[in-house]
């Protein structure tokens, strides 16, 4: 997870509104990774660096990490450690994502402590904008998924809705070009783009991928 996400700031949904929104994003993530088969685990990814083992590893991890901040033990570095893929990966990614839909589902209040290491050593944040940064993160990551096996991602308007404004807030700085940066500089989107699209593009992904690797 990159550190431009925690210098992001975006309109305040509804509490109850963010945490439903989100729960529907991993949910879908949960969908399309139910999808993979051995055999497609080594596909290159839009990540660039990663193929899909290592995107589904780095999923499982940050579910983990998540949760863990949620419950108050965010600060503890086994919680946010991305391991190989067991015999189940994909039994063990769903496994992860009800642990942090359930670990979001029982946090008191939008303005309730994270520690969220990756962001930061010093400083905590607020639930509501924790939430976002992982509901941002699925969106794109979903996609990321889709994209591999060539399938289609067709997330909810309201969804949607949500996670546009998260996304144009995260600076387009130079912390986009450093090494592990889940985003890259921002690219412009066509004037007819949807709403996923432009999500996309603020987040240095091409919509087309990978057709526009030979545009």
């Amino acid at each position: 997870m990159p550190t431009n996400i925690a210098n992001a700031s975006a309109p305040r949904p509804d509490f109850a509104g963010l945490r439903r929104v989100h729960a529907q994003a991993v949910r879908d993530s949960v969908a399309l990774i139910r999808r993979v088969t051995p055999g497609d685990l080594s596909r290159p990814t839009p990540c660039s660096a990663w193929v899909l083992a290592d995107l589904l590893a780095h999923m499982t991890a940050q579910h983990h990490g998540f949760a863990a901040a949620a419950r108050g033990e965010g600060r503890k570095p086994d919680h946010w450690a991305v391991r190989p893929l067991g015999t189940d990966p994909v039994g063990e990614y769903t496994a992860a994502a009800e642990n942090v839909i359930a670990a979001f589902a029982s946090v008191e209040g939008p303005d309730q402590a994270f520690a969220l290491p990756e962001f930061s050593a010093t400083r905590t944040f607020r639930a509501a904008r924790a939430i976002g940064f992982h509901l941002i993160d699925y969106v794109v990551h979903s996609w990321d998924v889709a994209r591999t096996l060539d399938l289609a991602y067709t997330p909810a308007p309201e969804l949607l809705r949500a996670a546009l404004p998260i996304a144009r807030a995260v600076p387009d700085d130079d912390s986009r070009l450093a090494p592990g940066s889940a985003f890259r500089p921002g690219l412009t989107a066509d004037a007819d783009a949807d709403t996923l699209e432009r999500i996309l593009a603020a987040l240095g992904r091409a919509p087309h991928w990978p057709e526009a690797l030979s545009s």
